[in-house]
């Protein structure tokens, strides 16, 4: 199924998105990698507060490449999401309301969805110039002497996006897997 979601995301209709899903976001979402997702870990680890509210945003799993002149971005494909899996469920109990990465995520990052009635999105790995067109604006908020890998606020217009694991742990790696060797 096709549906149109605006970002930051509502947990009611978080919840209405199946495993295989075809989404379009639109609104506001942030980027975090690696080394972000490890400093909001020590960040919250000394008492402090995030440099933004995790209720119902979304994390892009993204480090762009440098903005062509005219443009907000540059290229902005996704990051493998497995390297955040030992930052994500603390991010989830406190209110992240999806990811978008690209690949598999651990049972601990599955249940912590589930328990929290979240989301992972996949975006099509390869196509970051394709995908760089849906970004309207890019802003660095957060840890700028991280560089690509620094947080930054995106406003996106109908990003492509795949719903991988619902809020129910659908998993449609799984799910696919067993439906090609039915076939």
């Amino acid at each position: 199924m096709e549906r149109h979601i605006h970002a930051p995301v509502d947990q009611e209709k978080v919840r209405q998105l199946k495993a295989g899903d075809y989404i379009y976001i639109s609104g506001i979402i942030y980027t975090a990698r690696d080394a972000a997702h490890k400093r909001m870990q020590e960040t919250l680890d000394k008492g402090e507060e995030l440099p933004f509210s995790l209720k119902g945003n979304v994390i892009y799993y993204m480090g762009p490449s440098p903005a062509r002149e005219g443009r907000p971005i540059g290229s902005a494909g996704p990051t493998t999401a497995s390297r955040m899996d030992r930052y994500t469920p603390t991010l989830l109990d406190l209110g992240l309301g999806a990811m978008i990465g690209k690949g598999k995520r651990s049972q601990a990052v599955i249940d912590a969805i589930v328990k929290n009635k979240a989301v992972y999105f996949a975006a099509i790995g390869g196509a970051g110039a394709i995908l760089s067109k849906c970004i309207i604006s890019s802003e660095i908020i957060a840890y700028e002497d991280l560089g690509t890998e620094a947080i930054r606020r995106l406003e996106v217009k109908n990003f492509p996006a795949v719903v991988v694991i619902d809020s129910e742990g659908n998993n449609l790696y799984e799910t696919a897997v067993l439906q090609y060797n039915k076939n």
